[in-house]
Parts: C-alpha cells; sequence; structure tokens
C-alpha cells in the first residue's frame, strides 16, 4: 500500500547518537553485563520474557544519557553503572505493561511478550524487573538518586492511568496529551539525565540543568515517534507504520487533524478511534486528512521546539565531550524524520 507520508529527504540527516556510543561504549558494557546477570532468576520464564525484549536490538538511549551524565562531572565510581542498569529495567519493565495495556502485537519487529507468553507473564515479569531495579538504587546509597527514580516510576504509573482516562477519546486536547507524554516518555529521560550529576556531587544548577535536559529531550523523542508512524518506514520504527491507528491511540498528528478539519472529518476520526474502523482503506483516509492539516509539519515544529529547550538548558554548563555527544543527541532524535 502507498500509504506513508513523505517526510524530508532522508540524505539531510548528518546527526548521529554515535558520539554518544562511542564515549559510553566501555561503561554500557559493564551495563551489558549487569543487565544480564540481573535479569537472571531459578524461574525459567523470567529471563526468558526478559531477554526477549532486553536482546531486541534497542539502542538503550536512557541508560547512555545516564553514563554521558555522570562522565560530564567527572564521576568516579561504579555507582553510575547500577543506576544505568536501573534505568534501563525501568524501561523495559514499561515496555512490557505498555503492550498489555495498549494489546501490542509487535515490538522492534519482533513479536511482543504478551503475545508469546501472555498478558499476566509479561506484567509480572516487568514488576521483576522494578524490584530488581529498585534494589540496584538502593546499592548505589544515593538517596537524591533513590528519590528521583522512584518519583520518576510513580510519574510513569500515573501516566498510564492518564493515558487509559483518554484512551479513544477525541476530545483529548494538546495540553492533555503533552501531559501524557510528560509523565510516560519524558520522567524516565528527565531522571536517567539527573541522576548522573546527582552521584557526581554536581552543583544544583548543573543538576537542575540536566532535568530540563531530559525532560524536553523526552518530549522532543515522542513527538518525533509520533510523526513517524504515520510518515516514516517500518525498518526505522521497529513496528508497522500506522500501528498507533490501528490501536486506536491518540497522538499529537490525531488531535491537529481532528480539530483542524471539517465535521466530516471529525466525524471519521470519532469512527477510526472511538469505534475502532481502522482498516487499510480508514489509514489510507487517515493519512490525507493529516497531510491535508499540516499536522505532521506542525507536530516536527513542536519537536523542534522541546529539542530546542533542551539545547539551552545545557548551553551554561562547562564544553567537554559529554555535553557535545548530549546535544547531538537532540539532533539526532529530531532527525529522524529527516
Amino acid at each position: 500500500m502507498g500509504v506513508v507520508i513523505p517526510l524530508q529527504d532522508k540524505n539531510k540527516n548528518t546527526a548521529s547518537v554515535k558520539p554518544l556510543v562511542d564515549l559510553t561504549k566501555a561503561d554500557m558494557g559493564r551495563v551489558n553485563q549487569q543487565i544480564l546477570s540481573k535479569a537472571g532468576s531459578d524461574v525459567e520464564m523470567i529471563p526468558e520474557v526478559a531477554n526477549h525484549l532486553i536482546s531486541s536490538g534497542g539502542k538503550r538511549l536512557r541508560p547512555m544519557l545516564t553514563l554521558a551524565a555522570a562522565n560530564m562531572f567527572g564521576y568516579e565510581g561504579n555507582g553510575h553503572i547500577k543506576l544505568a542498569t536501573s534505568v534501563e529495567f525501568m524501561h523495559t519493565a514499561t515496555l512490557l505493561h505498555d503492550d498489555v495495556v495498549d494489546e501490542s502485537d509487535l515490538r522492534r519487529g519482533k513479536s511482543t511478550a504478551r503475545i508469546i507468553w501472555g498478558n499476566q507473564a509479561s506484567v509480572l515479569v516487568g514488576d521483576f524487573l522494578l524490584g530488581q531495579a529498585f534494589k540496584m538504587m538502593v546499592e548505589v546509597g544515593s538517596l537524591d538518586a533513590l528519590d528521583v527514580l522512584s518519583s520518576a516510576a510513580s510519574v510513569i504509573a500515573e501516566g498510564e492511568v492518564l493515558q487509559l482516562s483518554v484512551a479513544k477519546n477525541m476530545e483529548t486536547t494538546e495540553d492533555d496529551y503533552l501531559a501524557v507524554i510528560r509523565a510516560k516518555t519524558a520522567a524516565l529521560f528527565s531522571a536517567a539525565a539527573e541522576v548522573g550529576p546527582i552521584i557526581a556531587g554536581a552543583k544544583k544548577a548543573e543538576r537542575d540543568a540536566l532535568r530540563s535536559y531530559g525532560t524536553n529531550l523526552g518530549l522532543a523523542f515522542q513527538l518525533v515517534d509520533d510523526v513517524l508512524d504515520y510518515g516514516g518506514e517500518a525498518q526505522d520504527l521497529g513496528k508497522n507504520v500506522g500501528d498507533d491507528f490501528r490501536e486506536g491511540k491518540i497522538t499529537l498528528p490525531v488531535v491537529l487533524s481532528y480539530r483542524r478539519g471539517n465535521d466530516q472529518d471529525r466525524e471519521f476520526w470519532r469512527s477510526a478511534i472511538e469505534q475502532g474502523c481502522s482498516d487499510d482503506d480508514a489509514l489510507e483516509k487517515a493519512l490525507t486528512l493529516i497531510a491535508r492539516s499540516n499536522a505532521l509539519s506542525d507536530t516536527i515544529v513542536r519537536a523542534e521546539h522541546y529539542g530546542a529547550i533542551a539545547r539551552d538548558a545545557l548551553a551554561p554548563l562547562a564544553d567537554t565531550p559529554a555535553k557535545s555527544a548530549l546535544l547531538e543527541v537532540i539532533d539526532f532524535c529530531i532527525s529522524r524524520v529527516n
């Protein structure tokens, strides 16, 4: 089907996550070892389910943020390894839970854990990973880091419930949606970035800067993901183009298209999202309406806005290789639509 909305020329995409990968390569090797160790259990199904998702090819951006942020302030020790692993386990747990709530069949190009092992196993293994994450946080011995990450876990859960409250509701406003992604996505980015300076003993202003950076990077990241669902390619997404639409998810392009449409357009969106009439023909229609309303380009503009805030948050800090890598991550996240 020729349903993908063409975005900007991908040849213009020069930003890369490689500087961050190179900067954190040695430490990420230790994190990966810790992940395999802490995902182990005598209960056979636990490592099977956990490793299915852990080994499925994600970039592990969030733990790399923790490592780079600690590096940025000259941290020497092992605490950043455990905190980065905790961050990745929190992220993995939310993915396991998300796929159950969203009834998703595909994650990063593979069948979701819930399809293979069932909803109950997915939820319970997610809970196991959260438990392991908190054990590692306690081992680090920083009450401030524990406070930040435990608060993020609570906010993420609130975001899940908030998403349920607006699910398949076409009266959802842009502010409503931003509240959901601020909790579901940005909270963990924020915490991942903030715990680095915390354990490095950085000043409050430096800690605040990394928290703001993480929050706004997370918002930009999620908005670009929203765009890619309607204008990306399956191999880039790790899922099928249009999956958000088929699952009846309210994302910003949908919110904008609905609000900018005429009565007939809005009736279509209500039928597709609220009543589940979202077959291939409906996806074609949705893409036409989204293109007509400039919803994708305006969502990109909003992502660029949050990216600029993230960049400004780091501006007063000393120039270091870690800072340069974190800045390039902003460009990389947004340039995925270029």
